[in-house]
Formats: structure tokens, sequence, C-alpha cells
């Protein structure tokens, strides 16, 4: 199986992938591990800011040394050069807010997922011509469920996630899984900055094993 389709894998079977930014390393550190500590194998860390590099370059060291099975991602990719930087430290996946070309050509030929954000048929039908299998819908409060299910049946193939405004209720899940997304993407509204500055890492335990709850009720009830 290609690296690709098993990253996939991991984020589909999971139903959601978590994602963070924190400019302080060892709080950045602690939210993987307390993701990590409720099952979650399939992390998004943020290029949010100029620590960011440096961040995961220590995460992806106590990922090797600690947890076995995380594949630790990069988003908010906008060009080429933060593309090479993170794959060269480790990064399993990337995740872009629009469309690159040159990044998705560098990533496909390091077998190497890339996940850009799309908004219209137009950017998605691109991304799919690219060679794109994974698409991030964003930003998801402003698509709506409603966007995917009257898009759905144009692309088969792809796998869909929104990301950005994606509530961690049942109703908010149920509506997303059935318009057709195989996971959603979950920011400030599983992790808060709050959360995160108060060191209250029980919290992310708790609340994200809710979500996966959730997500497996919503996955059998379909």
């Amino acid at each position: 199986m290609s690296k690709i389709q098993n990253t996939i894998d991991v984020i589909v079977k999971q139903g959601v992938l978590p994602l963070y930014f924190n400019t302080d390393e060892s709080k950045s550190i602690a939210v993987l591990r307390a993701l990590y500590n409720v099952g979650i194998k399939a992390v998004e860390y943020t290029n949010r800011g100029p620590e960011a590099l440096s961040n995961f370059k220590k995460m992806v060291e106590i990922r090797n040394a600690e947890m076995p099975g995380m594949l630790l991602g990069i988003g908010t990719i906008k060009n080429i050069e933060q593309a090479k930087d993170f794959h060269e430290i480790g990064a399993d996946f990337f995740i872009s807010p629009g469309f690159v070309s040159d990044v998705a050509k560098f990533l496909i030929s390091k077998d190497v997922l890339y996940a850009p954000g799309c908004m219209t048929p137009t950017e998605i039908i691109t991304a799919e011509n690219a060679g794109i299998k994974f698409i991030k819908l964003f930003p998801g409060n402003i698509l709506g469920p409603d966007f995917l299910s009257g898009i759905k049946d144009i692309f088969p193939n792809l796998i869909f996630m929104p990301t950005g405004g994606v509530d961690t209720t049942l109703q908010s899940i149920q509506t997303w899984f059935t318009a057709g997304v195989s996971a959603v993407g979950m920011g400030s509204k599983l992790i808060s900055k709050e959360v995160m500055k108060h060191g209250a890492y029980e919290t992310i335990e708790k609340e994200t094993q809710r979500v996966l709850e959730l997500i497996e009720k919503v996955k059998k009830d379909q």
C-alpha cells in the first residue's frame, strides 16, 4: 500500500483530524501526548508562527520516541519552500488552505499525502486533475454541508474533510457525515487556546474521547 493511501486510511478510520498550534514547544508536545493517550493516530500541527518549524521538529522526535503509529502532519502550507522544510524534518502529511500546484507535484512524487483546501468545483477539479485524492473543504462554516451534498456525485473518487467551524456536537458531526464527508477537521472547537493556556490537557483528552465516540455512533447509524 502506498504511504498516501495508508495516511488516508488512518484519517478516515479515525473520523476526526485534530489540528492546533501553540508558540510554546512544551505545550505543543503536551497536547500531542494528550491526543495520543485517547487513541488519536493522526494530528495536524498548523504552520501559524515562526516557532512552528522548530516546534514540529521536536514533536517528531518525541513522536518517534514515545508514540508508535502516530502520523504527524503539518497544516497551513502555502508554498514549496515550506513544504520542503517540513518534509525534510519528517512531516507525514501536508494540508493547505488552498491548492498549490508545485507543492502537489513535490509531495505526490514523494508518495506523501497532500490535502489542499478548496471551496469551489473549479478548485476541486484542478486538484483532482493534479492527482489529489483528499480534499479539505475550507472554510467549512462558510460552505456548509449542503455544498458537499450538491457536488458529491460529481467527485465519486475523492475523499472530503471539512475544516473551519465544525462543531463538536452530535448534530454538527451527523449533518456533515450525512452530506458525505469521510472525516472532519477540528481546531479551536476541540483544542481551544484557553485550554492550552491553562494546561488543561485532561480536558482535551475527555473532549477528544467524546468526539471519537460521537463519530463512531454516527458511522454505525449511517
